[in-house]
């Protein structure tokens, strides 16, 4: 520091100097105290664009203090009459110190962010006639027009759920922004109105300091920056922002087209920071401040994701005073379904709802109402989830063919996921749903024992083929035969009196033993649910299917467990269901959310089954095992992993359960809660204790009102079936128990 106070000495006069070297990310800054005087001094290292920039923000800081109000911090010319200095290879500025108090350190209301939003628009309206230079040619790293380059740090963000939520905004700015980067008006723009940039004075917006990452980019990335870092805290986030654009508008005029991306601009802008700050926390893991503004930023990142985009286009168009467009019509769709299809084809809700997006744990619809799913477990590691939609987007580009032929894709899978299953489960055959696998293990438990008959559960569901549906009572009309499936009562303990503490394993497994005896020698296959979901998420009672297990293949049949809805890691604790009752089947059933939706399934079962096939017929499947499922398929497996789903499902489904056997105690409506992980299902009875059908409508219809997504199951269709995508958390949980108790006590009361 000797060198810079003899600088300061020799070429600007200035004695008695002090120097506080102040934070920062590349360059140096330091507060100059030179007796009561202070300044700021900047000390950057020389690179060849660096003179052209420093050009620009003199003529840029020169035009803004000719047409704007707001304070600026101006260079300072030297004893010679120079604005900036070269030594030892840096280029030195001193610039005038401004008073104020930074915004992140202030309350923020209405008149503050509309002030804001004048600044900015005010230094926009100049900038755009500036011309950008050099700077129109530079790829700078904190510049949204280059979001793309830090992709490569993605990985570096600690946590996996963060790292998920940047991944999907890098997928959308390259899906929603890309495509009209080359509409979007240009200014010369400062760049990083964050909190810690902004100065206030008396409520209002004062000025502005640091353009030290100024650049000739899209007009609307400077408001994009500025609500970045607004945002944080707000309790209506597009209120906020409304306030700052409308503002902003009147000064710098916002086109419909700027004002539809700003959505995914800030997202970007989130996902800039925060792999910004992981990459400078690896090389500076001192600093304090590179994390400032990390916090916040997460905050910000995990709220917008639950904002639809829709809604948030409709605020700002409104917010500039411009036609936000009419939303389509839902009774147009609800003619054109029954035009095209049968009523069989059932809709959820009294009130149907038009869905146009969704991510993660959060559905959208049509006019940007935000609904929390806690229904659609095909959705396992979250609605659009980027790694799943980058794999499959990435393998359609490049191949999709057919088993038939040896690809990378096909093989990876197939190891990765016969790691999540114990010997002798080493084979497996792919397909291309789980109705389709289910028909595929019937099959083979034929060619294999040569016995046709199927021992199955009472309200059990295991597919929509004619082999599935004969042996899924769920499915079984009155007056049907179905000759070849014998049906077992459905192990439910609650109900029984019994307790499940192998009491009830007992007298269920009696049940099913007498049909076995009466049928000896001719079943060839007993598939049952580890939890049985139709049947209104009912787990199988202690000891009930080691009994039925050791009989059924004493007699020479087959065990298959039907893990399509509750496998991988759902139920939190096991990767599958049977290994909570600690058995192994002979074949296993995957489907659902094996490719987050995209339509794959697959048997898991031994050498010596999947043999029964060797010498014909040929087992193929067109769709079954193509590479854009396998990379579906493995992208999931790994999501489970890199994110910790599993556990994060034991512990939400654990807090989920707590919170709705508290509601138990509160409501005599409720009268059972059970399941395991994130398969939860909620009895209601009515006030005579009968099943409560019409509760259980009422309730999963104004939960539906409260945006709020749960299903109804059972016999009866008086269980809420809850199993939403696995990024559900406590919040979300939250938010479920309290809209049900809402509800509850309305209902109770009529």
């Amino acid at each position: 520091m000797e060198n810079l106070v003899r600088l300061l000495r020799e070429e600007y006069g200035l004695t008695a100097v002090r120097l506080t070297l102040l934070e920062g990310y590349d360059d140096k800054t330091y507060l100059v105290k030179a007796g009561a005087a202070r300044y700021i001094l900047k000390f950057q290292k020389a690179r060849k664009a660096l003179p052209d920039r420093l050009r620009l923000e003199e003529r840029l800081v020169k035009k803004l203090h000719a047409t704007t109000s707001f304070d600026l911090p101006v260079p300072l010319p030297s004893l010679e009459g120079k604005t900036i200095l070269k030594a030892d290879g840096h280029y030195i500025r001193l610039l005038t110190y401004l008073e104020g108090d930074f915004l992140a350190e202030v309350p923020q209301p209405e008149e503050l962010l509309e002030s804001l939003g004048t600044m900015l628009g005010q230094m926009n309206r100049a900038g755009s006639g500036l011309g950008g230079g050099s700077l129109a040619a530079e790829v700078f790293r904190w510049d949204l027009q280059h979001l793309g380059m830090h992709r490569e740090n993605i990985s570096l963000v600690e946590d996996p759920r963060d790292r998920a939520l940047i991944g999907y905004y890098f997928l959308h700015f390259e899906a929603e922004v890309s495509p009209i980067q080359h509409r979007l008006k240009k200014a010369l723009i400062h760049n990083d109105a964050n909190d810690w940039n902004v100065l206030t004075r008396q409520g209002r917006v004062s000025g502005i300091i640091d353009f030290g990452d100024m650049a000739y980019s899209w007009r609307v990335n400077e408001l994009a920056v500025a609500l970045t870092y607004v945002l944080p805290g707000k309790q209506d986030p597009l209120g906020a922002a409304r306030a700052v654009i409308g503002a902003y508008h009147k000064h710098c005029p916002l086109d419909a087209e700027e004002l539809g991306v700003l959505y995914y601009l800030i997202g970007g802008r989130m996902a800039m920071s925060l792999c910004n700050s992981a990459k400078a926390k690896k090389e500076q893991p001192e600093s304090a401040y590179i994390s400032i503004s990390e916090a916040p930023i997460r905050q910000l990142l995990r709220k917008w994701i639950a904002i639809a985009p829709e809604a948030a286009q409709k605020a700002f168009l409104q917010a500039a005073g411009l036609e936000a467009g009419h939303a389509s019509d839902p009774e147009n769709f609800l003619l054109r379904r029954r035009q095209y299809f049968p009523d069989s084809l059932s809709l959820s809700y009294q009130n149907p709802i038009l869905m146009r997006r969704a991510a993660f744990q959060y559905m959208f619809n049509h006019k940007g109402e935000t609904f929390l799913d806690a229904y659609n477990n095909i959705m396992l590691v979250g609605h659009a989830h980027p790694k799943v939609v980058e794999a499959t987007t990435h393998t359609l580009r490049r191949l999709n063919t057919n088993t038939r032929y040896l690809y990378d894709e096909l093989l990876d899978y197939a190891a990765h996921l016969l790691r999540y299953f114990p010997p002798p489960l080493t084979k497996i055959m792919l397909v291309n749903s789980g109705s389709a696998a289910t028909d595929l293990a019937l099959r083979l438990c034929r060619a294999y024992t040569g016995r046709r008959k199927v021992l199955a559960l009472e309200y059990g569901y295991h597919g929509n083929t004619l082999a599935g549906i004969a042996a899924s009572h769920y499915k079984h009309r009155q007056g049907d035969s179905w000759p070849d499936t014998l049906v077992c009562p459905m192990p439910k303990v609650f109900g029984s009196g019994l307790n499940d503490n192998g009491e009830a394993g007992r007298f269920f497994s009696l049940q099913g033993l007498r049909h076995l005896d009466e049928h000896a020698g001719s079943i060839g296959a007993f598939i049952a649910e580890p939890i049985m979901g139709c049947g209104g998420q009912v787990p199988l009672p202690e000891g009930y299917l080691p009994v039925l297990y050791d009989r059924v293949r004493a007699q020479g049949g087959l065990c298959i467990s039907d893990e399509v809805q509750v496998g991988f890691g759902r139920l939190g604790q096991w990767n599958w269901g049977f290994e909570k009752y600690g058995v192994v089947p002979d074949i296993v059933v995957l489907g659902k959310p094996m490719g987050n939706g995209h339509p794959i399934g697959a048997v898991v079962t031994t050498g010596a089954v999947a043999s029964c096939f060797d010498s014909g017929p040929e087992f193929f499947s067109s769709f079954g095992g193509n590479p854009v499922s396998c990379a579906a398929g493995l992208a999931v497996l790994q999501v489970l992993e890199e994110e910790g789903l599993r556990e994060h499902a034991r512990a939400t489904g654990q807090y989920l359960m707590d919170g709705f056997r508290e509601l138990q105690g509160r409501f005599r409506s409720i009268s059972d809660v059970r399941g395991e992980g994130l398969f939860i299902g909620v009895e209601v009875q009515d006030r005579h204790g009968n099943p409560g059908t019409a509760l259980a409508g009422s309730l999963k219809n104004q939960l539906r009102e409260a945006r709020i997504l749960v299903g109804t199951d059972g016999p009866d269709e008086n269980v809420l079936k809850i199993k939403p995508p696995l990024p559900f958390n406590r919040e979300n949980s939250d938010r479920l128990l309290t809209e049900t108790a809402r509800i509850l006590d309305l209902l109770e009361e009529s």
